[in-house]
């Protein structure tokens, strides 16, 4: 969007461009690359077309360390950030910004805008590229390659679509037109429903042009969009929208623009119907490709291959490296041991995890202890999370009191909750030193899609046997006992209410998806970030003298959460340069 005063100079720099320079001169610059060279007629490899693809791709984010080198999960109650100079997670959880101090490592508006951009020139052109390759789609028809990549861009405009929406209500969509100098780009806000519905529609047309697992290709194109992920990608988006946050508890009653003009249950049937569309088509019990990896930590690691993850549905690739591990490794390593323990979990979270049989302190069989005893007998996804006092990690036994090994008290940064994360990192409880491993973002996987349908399930007509298969199946794979029922935790069915199940599903899933971007908009969504950080984010000070040692619940955070920053704040340049660019409410 460019001001009149900028195409007049703009037009005075091309006069006089035309009355000074001779006809030898090159009409463009020669360094121009033009659609009809990316796309071309007469390439029937599709090479740069392909190589333009990659550039939409590249608008996903991958979210290790993704928020100026912290987790975004460092916004939230689970992590705070190890950095102490101000680090823009911080700003984020106490809100510390308005729509003059925009924050681009999460309010990305202009970045997602100029990835539905680039998917666009893609979706209008790649159509004249001869492609000799095919590939097989959803429907196992042969198809020119040119058709599932098409398809590809629309899913990842769509996903573009889906992170503005979620961060800001309804934003302008565009179509598929692919603006020029002198268009009017003065577009007003669409309706959140109308951003929604586009979506979904969007998803629900592509999905058969899309590929399926297993496929022939699967070596080269792991990476891309299959029709599984369309629908994986469809129940969360549809899950967001029945959400209390746009669905009966806006911000501001009567404002389109941020949720639905009113509260409909129906949509959370809509929600765990596709859900459940994917898990009786695609999972287990629909003979299909997906289900649990048998080892929670696989998930995120290596090279995805489906035969031994089947979990995964759509990730962004990583590279072979040791950064998540030097990042948030614990302190008090050297050498090609040496981590900078940039995140820190909570005493919040850490309490989050139930005991080993499924229940919580005080309805379990086992005594929660009292300092390094109480991470006896929990639930083990804990510590496949998070690194604490007494944690084995590079054959050390971990010493994270004030002062200790792993957390010296010489230096200006340390861990102030007394814990580290290690959730992605590879298995290096036993090994000297880090060596490298794959490490992928996971965008959407298998567990996600239980957790979806069993949200949806309770809130649309409560607790029944498929929302405890859902649950059951996620807590047998983590290594929760079973018990004498086979409910692994879980009391009888006819004791169940909707409010205890609304419970147990948004612990369960705030601690199966730890750290990947989901509790920070959780919150959000179930319009508790208010009673979340009413309290505040806790620690442990733990403190060894003469033999003992002394464990000591600290305060890390104390904040409150305003009703605006359930929504962020639109640029105030997007803002004053757009008459019809309406702001969020209290922004």
């Amino acid at each position: 969007m460019i001001r009149n005063k900028y195409l007049v100079l703009l037009g005075i720099g091309l006069l006089f461009m035309n009355t000074s320079c001779s006809d030898s001169y090159e009409s463009e610059p020669v360094e121009w690359v033009t659609l009809d060279f990316v796309f071309s007629k007469t390439d029937s490899l599709g090479t740069n077309a392909t190589k333009f693809l990659n550039t939409v791709y590249a608008g996903l984010q991958n979210g290790h360390n993704r928020v100026n080198s912290d987790y975004l999960d460092a916004a939230s109650d689970d992590a705070v950030s190890i950095n102490t100079s101000d680090p823009d997670v911080y700003k984020l959880a106490v809100g510390r910004y308005d729509s003059r101090t925009i924050m681009t490592s999460d309010m990305r508006w202009s970045e997602y805008y100029k990835s539905i951009r680039r998917a666009n020139i893609f979706i209008n052109n790649i159509d004249v590229v001869p492609y000799q390759a095919t590939y097989t789609n959803s429907k196992g028809e042969v198809k020119p390659l040119n058709v599932t990549l098409k398809a590809e861009a629309r899913f990842l405009r769509a996903c573009f679509y889906f992170e503005l929406v979620k961060r800001y209500g309804g934003v302008p969509l565009i179509g598929e037109n692919v603006p020029v100098l002198g268009d009017n780009m003065e577009l007003p806000r669409n309706t959140f429903e109308e951003c929604i519905n586009y979506i979904v529609s969007e998803l629900d047309a592509i999905k058969e042009d899309l590929r399926t697992y297993p496929s022939s290709d699967f070596a080269q194109y792991s990476h891309a969009p299959t029709c599984e992920a369309c629908i994986a990608m469809k129940a969360r988006v549809l899950l967001y929208a029945a959400s209390p946050l746009f669905n009966g508890e806006t911000i501001e009653a009567g404002n389109e623009l941020v949720g639905y003009a009113s509260k409909d249950i129906e949509r959370w049937k809509l929600a765990a119907e596709t859900a459940k569309e994917f898990i009786d088509t695609y999972g287990p019990s629909g003979n299909g490709s997906y289900g649990l990896c048998s080892d929670f930590r696989d998930v995120f690691l290596g090279f995805y291959n489906i035969s031994t993850n089947p979990e995964v549905i759509f990730y962004r690739p990583g590279a072979n490296s040791t950064s998540i591990e030097n990042d948030n490794g614990p302190l008090g390593f050297s050498n090609n041991a040496a981590g900078r323990g940039r995140t820190l979990p909570t005493q919040n979270l850490v309490d989050a995890f139930p005991m080993l049989d499924g229940k919580v302190a005080g309805e379990s069989r086992y005594t929660l202890g009292t300092g390094v005893e109480q991470y006896q007998n929990r639930d083990p996804r804990l510590n496949y999370t998070i690194l604490h006092h007494g944690s084995t990690w590079l054959n050390t036994t971990l010493d994270t009191s004030i002062g200790g090994t792993n957390n010296p008290s010489n230096t200006s940064e340390y861990s102030t909750t007394s814990y580290y994360m290690c959730k992605f990192m590879g298995k290096f409880e036993n090994a000297s030193e880090y060596s490298s491993v794959i490490h992928n973002w996971v965008m959407y996987r298998y567990a996600e899609v239980l957790l979806n349908y069993a949200e949806a399930q309770n809130e649309y007509s409560g607790p029944d046997q498929s929302v405890y298969d859902a649950i059951i199946a996620l807590r047998k794979r983590a290594g929760i006992e079973s018990g004498d029922n086979n409910l692994y935790g879980l009391d009888p069915l006819d004791e169940m209410t909707q409010d205890k199940m609304r419970e147990i599903i948004h612990n369960e899933r705030r601690i199966e998806m730890a750290f990947e971007e989901q509790r920070y908009w959780d919150i959000r969504r179930w319009r508790i970030a208010e009673n979340v950080f009413s309290e505040p984010l806790k620690g442990l000070e733990i403190r060894s003298s003469e033999g003992s040692q002394t464990f000591e619940l600290v305060d890390v955070l104390t904040t409150t959460f305003a009703t605006r920053q359930y929504l962020y704040p639109i640029s105030y340049d997007e803002v004053v340069k757009n008459d019809n660019m309406v702001q969020n409410p209290n922004w």
